[in-house]
C-alpha cells in the first residue's frame, strides 16, 4: 500500500511573507543569522527608520553624547517613511533576509501589526533585561507608557512620550462668556457649554467626524473613554469596549452633538479645524498635550497667549483627570552585528535624564520616566503660547492617572468597525448601547476572537 510522504514544513521565508502578506501570526528568524559577529566598539553606523524630522534631528544632536558615554563611535543612516510603511517595510525587507534597520521608531498606531504571533519576539530585541541591568530604571519608568511596546510581560520599544489628555480653552472668551474655566466635572462644562452655544455658538468639546479616517473618529472617544475608566483592550488583547463605562462616554458625547456643546468637525487638523479655531466656533478640547505644537499654534498662531491648559474635568461618576493619546516606540532590531550598539545608542540617548530633559525642550514630547518631572529645569519652563502658564506641576500632578494602554494585533479592525459605530450613534441613527454592542459582534466576527 502507498503512504504518501508528510508534506514539508513550511520554510522560514514562506512564513514571513505570511506575516508579511496575509498578516498571520509567523515565526520569525533573527536578521542577523548564527555567524553574524557583534560589535563591541569602534566604528559604527546605524540605520534608523523613523516617520518624524523631529526624531532624526534629536538623535544626530544625541550623537557626542552617545559617544562620550559608550565604546562606540556613531554615525547615523536615517531613512524616513510614513508610519505604516515603516513596519510593512521591516517585514518586506525580514522575508528577503537583508536590508533591515538597527533602530525602528514604531508610531503607537502601527505598532500592533508587530504583535501578531512571535513576529516581537522573532525580530526585536528584547529590552526587559537592559532595563533591569540599569538601577533604578525599571521603577523610574512608567507603566503606563511602556504597556503599549509590550507582549507577555516583554518589552521592545521605549515610547517618546507620556502624551497626557488635558483641556486647552480660550481664557479670554471663557472669561467673556461667564463660563467656569475650573468647572469641576463634565456634567457641569456640558450645561454651561449648552448655554454658550446657544448664546453665542461657540463649543467646548469636538468630536471627529472624518469617516476615511477612523483612527481620528475613534481618538475622540477614546480620549474619554480611558479618563472615565474604560478600556479598549486588556493586557492580554482580550476586548473590554461594550462597558458601562462606555456607554456613559458615548451617551455624553451624543447628548453634547445634540445640545451644541460638542461640535463635529472633519478632522482636527485641516481647513474646518482653522476655520471653527478662528471664528470662535471651537474655544475648547480636551486633546493629547502635542496638539499645541501641531494643531493650535500652526492653524492659530495670532490667537498666542490666550489659550490655557488645565486638567480634564471628572465625570461625576468616576474615573480620572487625564488619559492618554498618541505615543511613538523606539526598538532594536536584534541579532545584527550592530544590535548592541544600537541598545547602548537607546540608553545614552532616549533613556537618560538630560536625554529626556532635552527631548522635551527640542520636540514638546514629556518625560516617560517620572523622576524626570522633577527636574528645576522643566518646573521653569513657560509655555508663551498657553499665557506664560508654568506646567510641569500640573504634568506632574497628572502622573498618577495616565491609564496604561494596551494594543492588540487586531486594533486595526476595531477601529474600523468601531469609527462607522460612532458615527451612526452621534447621527441619531443608532443608540450608544446599540453602537457598542454591535462593535463587539463585528469585531469578533471578524478578528474571530
Amino acid at each position: 500500500m502507498y503512504t504518501p510522504m508528510p508534506p514539508s514544513p513550511p520554510t522560514r521565508r514562506a512564513l514571513l511573507r505570511g506575516a508579511l502578506g496575509l498578516g498571520t501570526a509567523a515565526a520569525l528568524s533573527a536578521c542577523g543569522g548564527a555567524g553574524t559577529t557583534p560589535r563591541t566598539s569602534g566604528d559604527v553606523t546605524l540605520s534608523l527608520w523613523t516617520h518624524d524630522p523631529g526624531y532624526e534631528e534629536f538623535f544626530v544632536k544625541g550623537v557626542p553624547e552617545a559617544d562620550r558615554a559608550t565604546d562606540f563611535r556613531y554615525h547615523l543612516k536615517v531613512t524616513r517613511s510614513g508610519p505604516p510603511d515603516i513596519v510593512t517595510k521591516l517585514l518586506a525587507q525580514a522575508v528577503a533576509g537583508r536590508g533591515t534597520p538597527d533602530l525602528v521608531g514604531f508610531e503607537i498606531g502601527s505598532f500592533p501589526r508587530m504583535l501578531r504571533g512571535d513576529i516581537s519576539e522573532r525580530l526585536l530585541h528584547d529590552l526587559t533585561a537592559d532595563v533591569e541591568a540599569v538601577p533604578g530604571l525599571k521603577d523610574d519608568l512608567l507603566p503606563a507608557r511602556t504597556a503599549p511596546f509590550s507582549k507577555d510581560g516583554r518589552l521592545y520599544a521605549f515610547d517618546s512620550d507620556t502624551p497626557m489628555v488635558v483641556y486647552f480653552y480660550r481664557d479670554d472668551l471663557f472669561a467673556a462668556y461667564d463660563l467656569p474655566a475650573d468647572a469641576a466635572t463634565w456634567e457641569e462644562f456640558a450645561e454651561a457649554g449648552a448655554r454658550v452655544y446657544r448664546d453665542h455658538r461657540a463649543s467646548l468639546c469636538v468630536v471627529s467626524t472624518a469617516g476615511s479616517d477612523p483612527t481620528q473618529v475613534v481618538q475622540s472617544f477614546q480620549m474619554l473613554l480611558y479618563q472615565r475608566g474604560g478600556a479598549f483592550f486588556d493586557a492580554d488583547g482580550k476586548l473590554l469596549l461594550d462597558s458601562p463605562e462606555a456607554e456613559e462616554v458615548l451617551r455624553f458625547l451624543c447628548e453634547g452633538l445634540r445640545s451644541g456643546f460638542v461640535i463635529d468637525v472633519s478632522d482636527y487638523y485641516g481647513a474646518a479645524m482653522q476655520a471653527a479655531l478662528k471664528r470662535g466656533r471651537v474655544i475648547g478640547l480636551p486633546m493629547a498635550i502635542w496638539y499645541k505644537n501641531y494643531g493650535l499654534a500652526p492653524n492659530v498662531p495670532e490667537q498666542k497667549g490666550r489659550w490655557r491648559v488645565r486638567d480634564l474635568p471628572r465625570f461625576s461618576k468616576g474615573g480620572g483627570v487625564t488619559a492618554a493619546l498618541g505615543g511613538t516606540g523606539f526598538g532594536v532590531v536584534k541579532d545584527k552585528a550592530n544590535t548592541r550598539a544600537a541598545t547602548e545608542f537607546l540608553f545614552k540617548t532616549w533613556l537618560t535624564h538630560d536625554g529626556q530633559v532635552r527631548r522635551f525642550t527640542e520636540t514638546g514630547y514629556l518625560p516617560t520616566r517620572r523622576s524626570v518631572y522633577e527636574d528645576p529645569r522643566l518646573g521653569a519652563y513657560t509655555d508663551d503660547f498657553c499665557g506664560g502658564q508654568r506646567l510641569f506641576g500640573l504634568y506632574r500632578s497628572l502622573l498618577p492617572d495616565v491609564p496604561p494602554f494596551h494594543q492588540s494585533p487586531d486594533q486595526s479592525i476595531l477601529y474600523d468597525v468601531l469609527a462607522g459605530n460612532l458615527l451612526r450613534a452621534y447621527r441619531g441613527g443608532i443608540t450608544p448601547r446599540q453602537a457598542l454592542k454591535q462593535t463587539a459582534a463585528d469585531y469578533r466576527d471578524q478578528a474571530g476572537r
